[in-house]
């Protein structure tokens, strides 16, 4: 029996042990440092960028992504967490998954941020359970020269996605999507 007791205990130690090194999703991050990334993300793009202004002035929400990291050989994935904020206030907290097959090595970060441009596009984001990115969306790349290239017609499509603030170096062509889902601080 003494021995069945120890093996309990043991067992019991570990696991507790285990457990106490997992992590709980539901507030593992911090919403503060979070919304103090974005902050920095949106006063970047407002003061870098000039030409992004009537995206900003038109948008019914903005998702901020101020930090999405990537690898890939072959197989890549990237992930990173943002805020929506409608009227400059932050209303949910997401996060970013892309998968990607094809050709392509190298690992990067970059930011990103979507426009959504419609009361729509912005609604239907809001009610999925995982929003990917479809033909929907246009993209704009901020130039050093502070213009985004964005097109007069691009201002009509529901969402407009800017990437912007790219380092490091991965190459090649790949399939993939981006997967947007809800999460909680």
């Amino acid at each position: 029996m003494s021995n069945f007791s120890r093996r309990a205990l043991l067992a019991s130690g570990a696991a507790t042990l285990a457990l106490s090194a997992c992590g709980n999703p539901v507030g593992s991050f911090n919403a503060d440092r979070l919304d103090a990334r974005v902050d920095a993300t949106r006063d970047y793009l407002r003061s870098g960028f000039p030409d992004l202004q009537p995206l900003f002035a038109n948008a019914h929400g903005i998702l901020y992504m101020p930090l999405v990291s990537e690898a890939g050989l072959f197989f890549g994935g990237a992930y990173g967490q943002g805020a929506l904020r409608i009227n400059d206030v932050t209303v949910d907290y997401y996060s970013a998954t892309r998968a990607s097959f094809g050709l392509q090595i190298g690992a990067q970060q970059y930011a990103h941020v979507l426009f959504f441009m419609t009361p729509q596009a912005l609604a239907d984001f809001r009610a999925s359970e995982g929003w990917a990115a479809s033909a929907d969306l246009r993209y704009a790349v901020p130039e050093r020269g502070g213009s985004a290239g964005i097109e007069t017609t691009a201002l009509f499509s529901p969402v407009i996605a800017v990437v912007f603030g790219q380092s490091g170096l991965i190459a090649g062509a790949s399939l993939a999507g981006v997967r947007y889902a809800r999460i909680i601080p």
